[in-house]
């Protein structure tokens, strides 16, 4: 699933080619992914402008001149292209967004959404999401303060979103091995200067991730050499059985509360 650093990313780029472009045209090969009739959806879109791309946690708003949110969750497998029609992937999309000859393609939205929201609905859809640690509000006596009276493993700390927003289970477990913390570790026991390294983990792990393109498995468009660059850059997500970068150890895979964790044994402590 997509998470903070690949939204950031996409939101990069979008931002870097439609901002006051109008919308020429709207396909929509799925009606469950948007939340109106699809009549309706595309009425409302011709001839829009987006004057603004926001990302919020996974999230990414588009700004319609009107006033109006596009309100845009990828969820599992979702994945964007910008281009012309010769140049899209074969791949099935849910929706296409045509910018004159070019076309902003959603695809593999089987589970995720594109809808058209209200200002005020945008901001009830985002209202419950907890705090982003790249926020230039946060410091380390913030996020201690989102850790008191908490309990439970790390790993499930790091993806609740209602705690702190963007993170998911790739970069839960990258943060975790950065900080050299294991996933499992219980919140409530981290002494101050374990809570101080894991806030300077998260940061620095998520600003790398970002300015590299994330891990997305596909170019936003043809020419882009930046998206996806992370892939080969994570030291234990999905690297079962390989060795630890740290030396010695070998990067092991457990379920953790219904989730698949990947951690180093012998690197990562409780503390």
């Amino acid at each position: 699933m997509p998470e903070l650093p690949e939204m950031e990313n996409y939101r990069r780029l979008l931002s870097q080619h439609l901002i006051n472009v109008p919308i020429t045209g709207v396909t929509v090969n799925r009606e469950k992914t948007i939340n109106m009739d699809t009549e309706a959806f595309a009425k409302a879109l011709i001839g829009a402008r987006i004057v603004f791309i926001e990302r919020r946690a996974k999230h990414i708003l588009f700004h319609l001149h009107d006033g109006r949110r596009l309100l845009l969750h990828l969820m599992l497998g979702g994945i964007l292209f910008y281009g012309t029609e010769e140049e899209r992937p074969d791949r099935t999309t849910q929706v296409e967004l045509a910018f004159g000859e070019r076309i902003l393609y959603f695809m593999g939205l089987r589970l995720g959404y594109l809808h058209l929201l209200s200002v005020k609905e945008a901001e009830a859809a985002m209202g419950k999401l907890g705090p982003e640690l790249l926020d230039h509000r946060m410091n380390l006596e913030r996020f201690t303060g989102l850790l008191k009276g908490r309990r439970g493993a790390l790993k499930s700390l790091l993806v609740n979103q209602h705690v702190i927003a963007g993170i998911g289970n790739c970069y839960a477990d990258e943060i975790a091995y950065d900080a050299r913390l294991l996933p499992s570790t219980l919140v409530q026991n981290l002494t101050q200067e374990s809570i101080a390294r894991l806030y300077e983990s998260i940061r620095r792990v998520l600003t790398e991730a970002t300015e590299i393109g994330g891990y997305m498995e596909m170019p936003f468009m043809t020419g882009d050499t930046i998206t996806g660059s992370y892939n080969d850059q994570c030291k234990v997500y999905d690297r079962e059985g390989e060795p630890c970068l740290r030396g010695g150890g070998t990067i092991v895979k457990i379920e953790l509360t219904g989730r698949k964790v990947f951690y180093c044994p012998d690197c990562q402590h409780e503390q």
